[in-house]
């Protein structure tokens, strides 16, 4: 299978005419119609039908169709930041970020990105998932790192790598020099967690349920800075990315299985946006950090 065969392919699936579709790619009809029947012999199932004069897709087609247009995306991506190679680049990339990349994630990929383009404008904010995803599809931010979406809507989502959530308590919480700590053990325990319309809650709320612990929940928030200073103050737990907790050295870990809850964090993009070189960049830069933190990747 070849790269022109996935063009010819989307380009009929867009066009549904094999005169316009052959127009759109710069080749004859007879050379369209070779390739495609190319492409079928090679995936064993035929991806169109013709029904009189119009041109349908069979359901091996529709299935076909958005793998294909996606990677049809990352290569014209990956081709357009080349060509922009070697020349500054200019302009504006507006990012949002949840609390947990905010930490240290994205100050270091925007180090590493100033540093090659002083040129760009940055602007970053810190906001929820909720919020990261409406500014995005109102075309307020043009890049959003955040946690996998419940639905995507308009967006696309590139996960990056899986994270399993761990215990946060204070160094004089009962659990405070235990390595690891079963869900079920939570059951009656003092916690503050995220409001329940948070997925991360829900999520949470399912994992207890799976084992039947009912924690106390004795305080919520929105954000994970309040969770933090209260698990500092008081004898309470919290359950939060390893990220958010790293750096305080007055906030223990604890590894949380049987089952360990795990989130997938990604970037947010407009499905159908237009990306600029820049926002092209800085997404390569946090792939590039990603990959050499070795972090567990998603599967595919």
């Amino acid at each position: 299978m070849e790269l022109r065969h996935l063009r010819y392919f989307a380009a009929l699936a867009e066009r549904l005419n094999f005169t316009h579709a052959a127009e759109k790619v710069h080749v004859t009809q007879s050379t369209l119609s070779h390739q495609i029947k190319q492409l079928e012999d090679e995936v064993g199932q035929r991806l169109f039908d013709r029904v009189g004069k119009r041109v349908v897709m069979t359901e091996a087609g529709e299935l076909l169709l958005p793998a294909v247009t996606k990677a049809l995306r990352e290569i014209d991506d990956g081709l357009r930041t080349l060509k922009g190679t070697g020349r500054p680049l200019s302009g504006m990339v507006r990012i949002g970020a949840t609390h947990t990349f905010n930490i240290s994630l994205i100050p270091t990929c925007l180090a590493t990105f100033l540093t090659n383009n002083p040129s760009v404008r940055v602007t970053v904010e810190e906001l929820s998932a909720a919020e990261i995803e409406e500014r995005i599809e109102a075309d307020e931010l043009d890049i959003g790192i955040a946690y996998r979406p419940v639905e995507l809507r308009d967006l696309w989502f590139e996960p990056l790598y899986n994270e399993e959530m761990v215990l946060a308590v204070g160094p004089e919480h009962p659990f405070a020099h235990r390595k690891r700590i079963r869900i079920i053990e939570l059951h009656r325990q003092k916690m503050v967690l995220l409001p329940k319309e948070f997925s991360t809650r829900q999520m949470l709320d399912g994992c207890f349920q799976s084992v039947g612990a009912e924690p106390v929940v004795v305080a919520e928030t929105n954000t994970i800075a309040a969770m933090l200073s209260l698990v500092r103050r008081m004898e309470i737990a919290a359950i939060v990315s390893e990220q958010a907790v790293s750096e305080l050295a007055d906030v223990r870990i604890v590894a949380l299985e049987s089952p360990t809850p795990m989130r997938t964090p990604g970037i947010l993009w407009k499905r159908d946006g237009e990306r600029a070189a820049a926002v092209r960049s800085f997404a390569a830069i946090v792939r590039r950090a990603v990959s050499s933190a070795k972090l567990k990747r998603p599967q595919e």
